[in-house]
């Protein structure tokens, strides 16, 4: 009878199997399950970080067209932070702070010290970029804010997501843009417009998706209702475009997903590489 062992001369070939070969085979043994509204509830931050970039492309146009006001910026710019600010306590009484040991006062201190950095090095900023021309001002901008999008970390495991990076192609993006305003005071408060929005904005989203899922939902819906209002005042054509990406991201491609994991045929069985579970750390002393 065929043995399945090496350390033993048998009168088969070395490539013969037997029917019982076949009886360990498993089909889809790590597939996931996924349920619609599920998918679409996790959608939403691939949605909300689209519209983050609509909303400062949209409000970088109003400057430059001199229909926005730098003041008039900021100052909203300050109201929503504060109201971000006093929500992200909000949302988990408190705990989160007094894990982290981070004070009110650091807080301050740090926006401060922001605050007076960029505005000291804004007329720096403004005349950064003046020998560059505007068309490959504009193409850097597009292309760092793509690669904020892909790097961007959306909740998933995987080598290519990296925060820092594109938080760091987003301000880089905000930077080049700043540099074709009409003067340094434009300059400061769009890069310090863009921090809010690609620093402090996905900090308070990742709070309310974990911790109020419904009120996360609800300013999502909002958040890109506000984007396609002010994408639709530059452009109708734009903004049809980019509901109809928003619809395809957050209904078609989570339906998509769970039609095709219905055709997934991944086999497991004797031929797969061997996995040592015992635990061999004692050899490593």
């Amino acid at each position: 009878r065929w043995q399945k062992v090496l350390y033993e001369r048998q009168p088969f070939p070395d490539n013969y199997v037997d029917q019982r070969f076949l009886e360990e085979l498993r089909k889809n043994v790590h597939a996931r399950r996924y349920r619609y509204r599920a998918v679409v509830f996790q959608s939403g931050a691939v949605v909300q970080q689209l519209c983050s970039v609509c909303v400062f492309v949209v409000t970088w146009w109003y400057m430059d067209a001199g229909m926005l006001s730098p003041q008039g910026l900021f100052g909203a710019a300050l109201v929503t932070s504060l109201l971000g600010y006093v929500l992200f306590d909000a949302v988990d009484g408190g705990a989160g702070r007094q894990e982290s040991g981070r004070t009110r006062w650091a807080d301050l201190k740090s926006t401060l010290v922001f605050a007076a950095f960029t505005y000291g090095f804004s007329p720096v900023l403004k005349t950064l970029t003046e020998s560059i021309s505007t068309d490959t001002i504009y193409a850097m901008s597009a292309l760092m804010l793509l690669g904020h999008l892909i790097f961007f970390d959306y909740g998933a495991n995987a080598a290519i997501v990296s925060s820092t990076l594109s938080l760091n192609m987003a301000i880089f993006a905000s930077v080049c843009l700043a540099s074709r305003l009409p003067r340094s005071l434009h300059a400061f408060v769009m890069v310090t417009f863009a921090m809010q929005i690609f620093a402090l904005w996905p900090m308070l989203q990742k709070k309310l998706k974990a911790r109020t899922p419904r009120c996360y939902v609800g300013v999502t819906v909002l958040f890109a209702l506000a984007a396609l209002g002010g994408l639709a005042t530059v452009s109708s054509v734009g903004a049809v475009l980019f509901a109809s990406l928003l619809l395809a991201i957050s209904c078609l491609c989570p339906y998509c997903l769970i039609r095709l994991q219905l055709l997934k045929d991944n086999i497991h069985g004797p031929w797969d590489e061997a996995e040592i579970k015992e635990d061999l750390s004692r050899f490593l002393m």
